[in-house]
């Protein structure tokens, strides 16, 4: 689940802020920075070889998204996971999902089928411990098909700008056992229902998905407790 600071390398032709803000978010939403880490500000400069500046700008933005805590004069630390906020994003993703699903069905249920398989091979492939952050790529490349084909390709940017919490609770959900077999089940249980033009099986079989880490909030704020914030 760990990402490898090494993978990422800033672009010197680019600004670097905006680049530090993108790997520091990635690295809090896959939980390779867990909830509570203390984020020094000279680590970061060195380890970017950068100066103050970037490093600041990227840490307030990123606590306007509600990833860090900034204590000023003290120390900057990853935010607890805010229960409240994830349930806020499950039910936004549940209000869109099932009525983009519902229609595509309705619409275009092999077009849209065989653009979820297309998606659903290549998750399969890749489910395995060692391979969560490829496995919850393709997991968010499934839904995205849905918000491109239904027309609705903007609000998936405001999904995901709203689900960051949300996000790291499933990245604790997922490497559960059986976790990854349960996503791959549910997604053929969508893309079958949505080819057979049965839209209200469709719905039914999204929304079954969609509450998955919720339906067990309870057992990962017991496993995490120093993670959450409820």
């Amino acid at each position: 689940m760990k990402l490898n600071p090494k993978e990422f390398a800033l672009d010197r032709s680019r600004q670097v802020a905006p680049q530090i803000l993108e790997i520091l978010r990635s690295r809090i939403l896959s939980m390779s920075l867990p909830p509570t880490t203390v984020l020094s500000r000279i680590s970061l400069q060195s380890e970017f070889n950068v100066s103050q500046t970037p490093v600041r700008d990227a840490l307030i933005r990123l606590e306007e998204e509600g990833l860090v805590e900034v204590y000023p004069q003290y120390a900057t630390v990853v935010a607890r996971i805010d229960i409240g906020n994830a349930v806020e994003a499950h039910f936004l993703r549940l209000s869109i999902e099932l009525e983009a699903v519902r229609r595509l069905t309705a619409e275009s249920p092999e077009e849209t089928a065989a653009a979820l398989r297309h998606v659903l091979v290549r998750q399969e492939h890749v489910a395995s411990p060692e391979t969560y952050d490829l496995f919850d790529a393709l997991d968010k490349d499934f839904h995205r098909v849905l918000f491109e084909r239904a027309g609705i390709l903007g609000l998936w940017a405001t999904v995901r700008r709203q689900s960051v919490h949300l996000d790291r609770l499933r990245m604790l959900n997922l490497p559960m056992p059986g976790k990854q077999q349960q996503v791959i089940t549910d997604h053929h249980a969508i893309v079958d229902a949505v080819q057979s033009g049965k839209a209200e099986e469709a719905v039914a079989a999204l929304r079954k998905h969609l509450s998955g880490t919720l339906s067990i909030i309870d057992l990962i704020c017991e496993k995490y407790p120093d993670y959450v914030s409820r």
